[in-house]
């Protein structure tokens, strides 16, 4: 009788033709968590919003507030929310009076907290409609509740809230998805046992908000304009930003878990960075299409390090943790509250393109943006203050997707007017006139044509609308999650002990938090030493760079960044000498983890290094094809050699794979490297040889008792190794020893334990390999970092 007198009282007031017309059938909406904020907030007044602009379209509706509270104290707190909801202002107050009290009879609470209660729920909504005589259309579960719930009501909701076949059920899934790609794939394999990948809508409600949400028709539209300048040529860099003048005081708990990465970076700007890089398909409404381009644009970009960001921490919050999660006083928190981050894509289209992304608390303003910056080539004779910002070719040309809040206050897309005049929707974007007061970027609104929604829409509104119409182009896949937590682990990893710069907030950051792109990494811009979150640790600037003697050999040893320094100067400064000297430069370098960060510092830094004349050899390889990712050469390639010009004869991988086979003795691959040593390399003596130390004592792929490389008068052997992938080629220790230099890298807490023993024990390579490495006639260098070193 409830539904039958409130759908009556619809009709009477002119929203309905007739009863007979909900033909649909009905759709229960159940929304768990219905008193937490997140539902205050935002998702009671998107449900009532969709319940305002669909009560006409034949479907009924009933709406379920769920949660653990008991029934009586639930309902009062919910209810008070329901009953401050408002209308736009476009909708008249008679209307807008009636609809809200049908929503709120429509409307009731239950508590969910056992298998018994969701029983009752599925056994309440089956009733109504059996009494109503009423089809049911499908059921919407909306989880605003915290990520750790979610297994178990899944499991309730598979088990006995599921409704019938031929009526559908989506499930809505509000972040965090999980804390890094571990996490996120062991909670997407616990969702994938109770419910199919087309019942899930993993909300992120950026891609909601209007400016975001029309990135992509924006360039589909506008592919006549765009399709020339779109690209690595013509983009100077693109900004993605989100700062927020708020802190984190009250959400503590949270946020000392996630931090701003987690919290907005790896999902909220993400997402617009791959709007902007992915490939158009071929229909932009098609969302599997949209997915396959998302991932390939995932596959491009570049693996973050330790040095693509800068983070910080505004100064109050470490006293509101120790203040809200009873912390003691010495309590340190690691957790950024400010992250900017550069990344690059080596797709065709954008590689070396800087993309920008920065979030923050307690930052001067609040404002989220989109900015793509062009490059500009022109030089204007006709002074500035008489050049027409439509035709001027040397002002700022930029396309700008203003996401909201700061001088604008509204979401708008910006395009500069000595650009093109965009092609934009007339039916939802209007063009805006007028603020000539306002400028964006240094430049008055004038110079820009403007568009602002003809209705502007709160996000959880665009994506509730998109949940009941099935529309997934706005929602995460697991898929879309997954790649997006790959990209982002390995520098969470790297920095979870980074110092942190701490920063007052507001107006008083003034510049302490500007920061810059040197050589594909990011720095602060400000140079002076600033407050470290630990002031008790030791920083580099607390040591000088050790010099002194391991294993009689010289001893170069400092914090690990100062020291790769150190290594790569050195390297460059015998790479000149030699060249100068005999016109080449053999160089024979190892794999494993240690030297990328040395290759990354040759490559970004070091312009003087004769490439050109320098020939690169491989100290070790893996018995795997040279383009699988675990092959010593394809990091050595992905690292050092696509950024260098080394002529392509001087490069020398080791032969590995021959006749479509691994590492097999009749194809006699050691026996090409060696010929080729032979044959380029003076008295087969490198000119210098770089090498690693395992944990376990070994060198290059030369293990403790190994049957063949650590003596003898073979100069390229096979080897077996104790882990995966088993099969090596390497390099054998006699002739490593007649090199002219050898240097050894030694770096990291977990390499302190070998480091200690080698420096108490002789020549002992068959158990320690690293120690029979003693150039006969050249010289013997070890560069240790002070973990390494000191512990």
């Amino acid at each position: 009788e409830m539904l039958r007198r409130v759908l009556c009282t619809v009709l009477f007031v002119g929203a309905l033709p007739s009863l007979a017309d909900v033909s649909q059938g009905h759709i229960s909406v159940v929304l768990l968590g219905a008193t937490g904020d997140l539902a205050k907030k935002y998702l009671w007044q998107g449900l009532f919003q969709l319940y305002m602009d669909q009560v006409s379209s034949g479907h009924s509706f009933t709406f379920h507030g769920a949660a653990l509270t008991a029934e009586e104290p639930g309902q009062r707190l919910m209810f008070d929310v329901l009953k401050k909801l408002a209308c736009p202002p476009d909708e008249s107050p008679n209307r807008c009076a009636v609809l809200k009290d049908q929503f709120l009879k429509l409307s009731q609470y239950h508590q969910l907290k056992t298998a018994e209660n969701y029983t009752a729920l599925n056994r309440e909504i089956e009733t109504l409609l059996r009494q109503e005589g009423l089809k049911e259309a499908g059921r919407i579960f909306y989880f605003s509740v915290p990520p750790f719930a979610y297994t178990e009501i899944a499991r309730h909701i598979n088990s006995s809230c599921r409704p019938p076949p031929g009526a559908w059920l989506r499930v809505v899934l509000e972040k965090p998805f999980g804390h890094d790609l571990e996490s996120a794939q062991q909670l997407a394999a616990e969702l994938t046992g109770f419910f199919r990948e087309e019942e899930m809508y993993r909300v992120d409600h950026y891609l909601g908000k209007q400016a975001v949400a029309h990135i992509l028709p924006f360039r589909d539209q506008n592919r006549e304009f765009l399709d020339p300048i779109w690209n690595q040529h013509h983009v100077e860099r693109v900004e993605i930003v989100l700062k927020e003048t708020v802190d984190a005081k009250g959400r503590t708990s949270f946020y000392e878990q996630y931090g701003v990465i987690r919290d907005v970076l790896q999902n909220h700007l993400t997402e617009a960075l791959m709007f902007l890089t992915m490939e158009l398909p071929a229909n932009i409404s098609r969302a599997d299409e949209v997915l396959q381009c998302k991932l390939r644009a995932f596959q491009s970009l570049r693996g973050l390090q330790k040095n693509s960001a800068v983070l910080g921490q505004y100064q109050a919050y470490a006293s509101q943790v120790q203040e809200e999660l009873q912390k003691a006083r010495d309590y340190i928190s690691t957790t950024p509250t400010f992250a900017g981050v550069l990344i690059h894509s080596d797709s065709l289209r954008w590689e070396g393109v800087p993309f920008l992304l920065t979030s923050g608390k307690a930052l001067d303003e609040r404002v989220g943006y989109v900015r793509v910056l062009f490059k500009n080539r022109a030089y204007c004779t006709q002074s500035e203050t008489l050049r027409d910002a439509g035709h001027s070719q040397c002002k700022a040309k930029q396309i700008i997707f203003y996401i909201g809040h700061g001088v604008l206050n509204t979401p708008a897309v910006l395009v500069s007017r000595n650009l093109f005049r965009p092609v934009m929707p007339e039916g939802s974007w209007r063009e805006a006139v007028g603020q000539p007061d306002l400028h964006i970027f240094g430049q008055p609104l004038s110079d820009y044509y403007v568009y602002m929604p003809v209705k502007e829409r709160d996000a959880y509104s665009v994506l509730i609308s998109s949940i009941y119409h099935g529309r997934k182009d706005f929602f995460i896949t697991t898929e879309n999650l997954l790649a997006s937590w790959g990209f982002w682990t390995p520098l969470l990893d790297s920095t979870s002990h980074q110092p942190l710069r701490l920063y007052p907030g507001g107006v008083e950051n003034q510049h302490l938090l500007d920061f810059e792109m040197v050589s594909g990494e990011v720095a602060f811009t400000l140079a002076e030493q600033v407050e470290l979150l630990n002031p008790n640790r030791l920083m580099p600037s607390d040591y000088r760079t050790i010099q002194s003697k391991f294993r009689h050999s010289p001893l170069v040893s400092a914090w690990s960044e100062d020291l790769i320094s150190q290594l790569a100067s050195d390297i460059e400064k015998t790479a000149i000498r030699t060249v100068a000297r005999s016109g080449r430069f053999h160089l024979a370098l190892s794999g494993g983890s240690s030297p990328v960060v040395l290759f990354q510092r040759l490559a970004r830094h070091h312009y003087a290094f004769p490439w050109r004349h320098t020939h690169i050899w491989m100290v070790d390889e893996r018995c795997v094809p040279l383009t699988d990712t675990e092959s010593n050469f394809f990091s050595l390639h992905n690292h050092l050699l696509q950024s260098v010009r080394v002529p392509y004869f001087n490069v020398h991988p080791m032969p590995v794979h021959l006749n479509q086979r691994l590492c097999v003795e009749e194809d006699r691959g050691t026996e090409l490297y060696t010929k080729e040593i032979v044959a380029l390399v003076a008295n087969t003596s490198f000119d210098l040889v770089l090498l690693g130390v395992g944990t376990d004592g070994h060198t290059a792929s030369l293990f403790p008792h190994s049957e063949n490389g650590l003596e003898g008068a073979q100069a390229v052997v096979l080897t077996e190794s104790p882990i995966k992938p088993h099969q090596r080629m390497s390099l054998s220790l006699p002739l490593i020893n007649r090199a002219g230099q050898v240097f050894v890298l030694v770096l990291g807490k977990g390499k302190h334990d070998i480091t200690t023993l080698l420096s108490r024990v002789g020549h002992e390579p068959r158990k320690w390999p690293v120690s029979g490495v003693s150039p006969s006639s050249g010289q013997l260098v070890w560069y240790v970092d002070y973990e390494a070193l000191l512990g």
